[in-house]
């Protein structure tokens, strides 16, 4: 079978690879239809991932056709599937508590094991979900969106919320579209003109433009003076992330979708006196798949215009070292491993 595998930073190979063979006990082989490409790809081909060890095959935004089953599933061999990336150890003190999606040693497609840019994958039973009337295309989409519609259920805001969502690549507009669909009023704030008219016209979010500065202006204008019920940072970007306490009402709340290496400071007298509740949000579960799923069916989420890239995966060494450069309209861009189109 294909695989393209990132060998070292900055290096791509599209190559041949030695079939899986059969699965073991409560695993499936998988064939791969459509891979996502994800900002922690474009991360590991530049070197910029903390903990990954090189060569490395990427992709966990997975869809794809179940060829091979070891034991009982809740799918059957021929059965278009979604794949959940996060592979728990159903143990831990999270599993435990039902959050397999932060592990104690979670391990997740293409970060720290190999992942599905490859015409085929091995994954356990049970992270595999049905498309249930998706397209293929639409499926690989799923595990982004789950990332959003996760930090919306974490965020606990209710139906009339005000929310800010700082950051308007795929993960922020993501958050954006299920906090709209939780009935929270939302405005998106970035500092890229292309990305916020991309937010304004083809999603008809309201928007403020970072880049020309006076965010807090802009924040204390749009709120009347008393900030963001939910502020979700989805920026990775440590000096955005600690503006962002400023933005949030007393009483409100802020998630923290993305992450990053450094540390995070703020005056706690602020964070006190506004009795603001901090929430991180890490992955997503199976029941965000299944509200993401039940999403895009109910016609909430436009995939088609979150897509706006494509490639095959003999071309994807190629296009993922220009995308990772030249992101100029770039969105979500998706690779098709199986020629399904």
């Amino acid at each position: 079978m294909n695989i393209v595998r990132c060998v070292a930073p900055g290096e791509l190979e599209f190559t041949a690879h030695s079939a899986l063979g059969s699965p073991p006990e409560g695993w499936a082989l998988i064939d791969v239809a459509h891979v996502g490409i994800c900002g922690t790809d474009y991360h590991i081909f530049e070197g910029k991932h903390p903990f990954l060890a090189y060569p490395r095959v990427m992709g966990h935004e997975v869809s794809g056709t179940v060829a091979e089953i070891n034991g009982p599933a809740a799918v059957s061999v021929g059965q278009e599937v979604i794949i959940n990336p996060y592979l728990s150890c159903g143990t831990c003190v999270a599993c435990r508590q039902g959050k397999p999606n932060c592990c104690v040693s979670i391990q997740v497609f293409g970060v720290h094991c190999d992942g599905a840019m490859s015409e085929q994958l091995l994954v356990p039973v049970a992270n595999l979900l049905p498309i249930r009337g998706l397209s293929l295309i639409e499926a690989a989409t799923v595990e982004f969106l789950a990332i959003g519609a996760h930090a919306v259920r974490r965020s606990m805001g209710v139906p009339g919320s005000r929310a800010l969502v700082i950051g308007a690549g795929p993960i922020g507009l993501g958050t954006a579209l299920f906090a709209r669909i939780a009935k929270q009023q939302v405005t998106i704030m970035d500092v890229s003109a292309e990305r916020l008219a991309f937010a304004a016209r083809q999603l008809c979010f309201l928007v403020i433009d970072a880049s020309k500065g006076q965010v807090l202006e802009n924040v204390t204008e749009r709120t009347v003076g008393t900030g963001f019920d939910v502020v979700y940072d989805a920026t990775g970007n440590s000096r955005s992330i600690q503006a962002a306490f400023a933005y949030v009402a007393h009483g409100g709340v802020m998630v923290m979708v993305s992450v990053v290496q450094d540390d995070i400071t703020f005056s706690d007298p602020e964070f006190h006196k506004r009795e603001m509740m901090l929430i991180g949000s890490r992955n997503a579960t199976n029941a965000d798949f299944e509200h993401v799923v039940a999403s895009i069916r109910a016609g909430k989420i436009p995939v088609d215009r979150l897509v706006t890239h494509r490639t095959t995966l003999g071309d994807s060494p190629r296009d993922i070292a220009l995308w990772a450069h030249e992101k100029d309209g770039l969105i979500k861009a998706m690779i098709d491993v199986s020629g399904s189109g």
